[in-house]
């Protein structure tokens, strides 16, 4: 029997990076449920520095390296995953259009008040769902195809690529001027992600 040709890195990274978003964006909704109560500044501070994270992290590093070397390896060792492969390019590519406008709405809502709330809760559990169901289709379509397809130096080449600018909820190196915007999503939100009040 072959050897499977696969790294466990690049796989490993993914999975974690999957498993980090899941987390945040499980506890974004938990906070959203408990709503403001008696302390709106630390829920819209805790709401925003979670929907910052989103943008900085899942949106600006770990979708283009999914989208300029892991999609494009897999398009041409299994072309029958090109309209799947097609659709999640279109989530990334609307991406950080998204998660602004959950910003934008979450602003309203705190500059504005309560008229706002409704729009940004249904909004949010949109984009939660959505983007669950996006990594679950990338976890249970492409990540097995790729390790059954891609040789070893596809899988040199994309370790290089994913051990970079790794997720620092995710195992990477946190770098010293993110350190309160960790901290802050630490202590101020719910597990699976954080350490605060449910």
């Amino acid at each position: 029997m072959k050897a499977p040709s696969h790294s466990n890195t690049t796989l490993q990274i993914l999975r974690e990076e999957h498993a980090a978003m899941a987390a945040v964006l499980r506890s974004l909704t938990m906070m959203i449920e408990r709503g403001p109560d008696k302390q709106p500044g630390h829920f819209f501070d805790a709401l925003r520095a979670m929907l910052f994270y989103i943008d900085e992290f899942p949106e600006r590093r770990h979708h283009p390296k999914e989208s300029n070397h892991l999609f494009p390896k897999l398009a041409r060792v299994a072309p029958e995953l090109l309209p799947v492969i097609h659709q999640l390019e279109a989530d990334h590519m609307n991406g950080e259009a998204n998660v602004r406008e959950l910003q934008h709405m979450l602003l309203a809502w705190e500059l504005i008040g309560e008229t706002r709330r409704l729009p940004f809760v249904e909004c949010a559990r949109d984009y939660v769902r959505f983007y669950l169901e996006h990594m679950r289709i990338e976890d249970t379509q492409l990540l097995p195809a790729a390790a059954r397809l891609l040789t070893a130096p596809d899988w040199s080449e994309l370790d290089a690529v994913f051990e970079d600018s790794r997720d620092p909820l995710a195992g990477g190196v946190r770098e010293a001027h993110y350190e309160d915007l960790f901290t802050r999503i630490v202590l101020k939100t719910p597990a699976p992600i954080g350490v605060g009040a449910v």
